[in-house]
């Protein structure tokens, strides 16, 4: 693919991708929590929730393929392993700790992938991280720790999980970014879900067990708005310097409390509320400045 056929730079339409992307990848943790709890049916197992969800995007993303027919032009495997493999992991430890602990808590504690993939984007990608997208970030990690409650115990055992999937998908950032970079987005997201379905079918054959209509129909619907997450992301990723589109990502903490809120009455305290601002504020910042300086 040449360069000039790369779309230009947009981060209007990078931050407004990401924004999308936010909520449908919160919605797929809410319907995660639900079959992860029990609240539809038996509790299946995080790695068939995961696999559920590499299942349904990978049916989606074929379906698309076999009606515009795209074309596959050399694949970096190394690459496409390298993030499937974080993203499998990211997604199963994320799913998992939404069972554990409060839907808000579980995706603010997650949410600090960003800074994770902002720091690994100054030697892995080259990128230039100025004074103020410094302090935007240390901003929203500031939020995120408030979220985390530490003084009340929140550093459990589903933190810690978390913690992982945040270390988990903020390395993938940086596969996600040096693969926009030299391939179509399409392929991308077709090859990823593919190589994800294989790790997901491995490893959920040891804890599988039949779900329900409900629990499928659920299954379904995570694997469809991963899909569309996916879609809207690695397309705001082309647009934007990671570290510019990885802060917006944050906006899913908010998602997850309205719909935490909505379908299990979990309302956000006083402490979810300040956290939530001060990540907004973070975000507000780093688009005025980037307004400004464009």
């Amino acid at each position: 693919m040449s360069e000039q056929s790369l779309p230009r730079t947009n981060p209007a339409l990078a931050a407004a991708l990401t924004l999308a992307a936010s909520a449908f990848a919160a919605g797929t943790t809410l319907l995660a929590k639900a079959l992860g709890t029990g609240a539809l049916g038996p509790e299946l197992h995080p790695l068939q929730i995961s696999h559920g969800r590499f299942l349904f995007a990978f049916l989606g993303f074929a379906t698309a393929a076999m009606i515009v027919r795209p074309q596959i032009t050399r694949p970096h495997w190394g690459l496409h392993i390298g993030r499937s493999t974080l993203g499998w992991g990211g997604v199963t430890l994320m799913f998992a700790a939404a069972a554990f602990i409060p839907l808000s808590d579980a995706t603010a504690i997650s949410f600090l992938n960003p800074v994770v993939g902002m720091l690994l984007a100054i030697p892995f990608l080259g990128d230039k991280i100025g004074p103020w997208r410094w302090g935007s970030a240390a901003l929203a990690f500031t939020g995120a720790m408030v979220l985390t409650r530490p003084g009340a115990g929140a550093l459990e055992f589903g933190a810690l999980l978390a913690l992982g999937a945040a270390c988990a998908m903020g390395g993938e950032l940086i596969f996600i970014k040096k693969l926009t970079g030299r391939e179509r987005p399409f392929q991308i997201l077709l090859i990823n879900n593919a190589i994800g379905l294989t790790i997901a079918t491995v490893a959920a054959a040891f804890v599988w067990q039949m779900p329900t209509l409900q629990q499928s129909a659920a299954l379904a619907g995570i694997g469809l708005l991963m899909a569309s997450a996916q879609t809207c992301f690695i397309n705001a990723m082309r647009m934007a310097d990671a570290s510019f589109v990885s802060p917006f990502f944050y906006t899913s903490l908010a998602f997850a409390a309205l719909y935490d809120a909505a379908v299990f009455s979990v309302l956000p305290d006083a402490i979810s509320w300040l956290g939530a601002g001060i990540i907004l504020c973070a975000a507000a910042i780093l688009v005025w400045r980037e307004a400004r300086t464009r």
